[in-house]
């Protein structure tokens, strides 16, 4: 089984020439609506177990990865203001570019008759809406697919065994049949795929990182599912 590892939402960075349209959006960009905070950090860490790992640094208030097209947020209150040239910019050079990589290198191992293991690395917010999240970390897959459902009642019993304390759930803040980009990759790839994003709290996240014990317990969780 190979790992193909992402991170969508790793920074907030808008590129020179659609800063006019953020002008008033810094605090904004820097909260949970810019980027998840921590999920970089935790993405490099588990990078060295990935055959293929891609980040992007782009806010998702530019545009959303992790979004289809057609997607009503695909755009932001921000840069929904942008042109049509503008917009075909942004989808061609920073939407279509970064999963037309991630969904090659899937292509290319599925062809060669392996398996893939996609996990998508994301993080959320504590607290929605003054709602608290009771959660630490969320695995969001498709229950409708068995692989899919194996391989997360696999990791979460690993996870729980290093570190009990973590309070794991299924599809959790979100469902993870729901638009997405492993929701997307499920329908190219029927056969040898298996999609999952994994959303940690991000509580833990302190100056954008997340604490070594953590990384530690992840990176041995995911490498024992894969090698086990």
């Amino acid at each position: 089984m190979k790992l193909i590892l992402t991170c969508e939402h790793g920074e907030c960075f808008i590129p020179e020439n659609f800063q006019n349209y953020f002008e008033n959006a810094q605090d904004v960009l820097n909260t949970h609506r810019g980027y998840d905070l921590g999920a970089l950090d935790l993405f490099t860490a588990l990078q060295p177990l990935a055959y293929f790992s891609k980040s992007s640094k782009v806010s998702r208030l530019l545009i959303e990865l992790n979004r289809s097209l057609h997607h009503a947020k695909l755009f932001s209150e921000f840069s929904k203001n942008l042109t049509k040239l503008e917009k075909d910019n942004v989808i061609e050079h920073y939407y279509s570019l970064y999963r037309h990589d991630v969904e090659s290198q899937i292509k290319k191992l599925i062809s060669a008759n392996d398996t893939v293991l996609h996990i998508s690395v994301h993080s959320f917010t504590p607290i929605l809406n003054s709602t608290e999240r009771r959660c630490d970390i969320g695995l969001l897959f498709d229950s409708r697919i068995k692989k899919e459902k194996v391989y997360c009642t696999l990791l979460k019993k690993e996870i729980s065994r290093l570190y009990p304390d973590f309070n794991v759930r299924y599809n959790y803040p979100y469902l993870g049949k729901a638009d997405g980009f492993t929701t997307y990759l499920r329908k190219q790839f029927p056969k040898n795929y298996i999609g999952v994003e994994f959303e940690l709290n991000q509580k833990f996240a302190n100056n954008n990182k997340v604490p070594f014990n953590i990384k530690q317990v992840l990176y041995n969780a995911i490498e024992s599912t894969i090698y086990s």
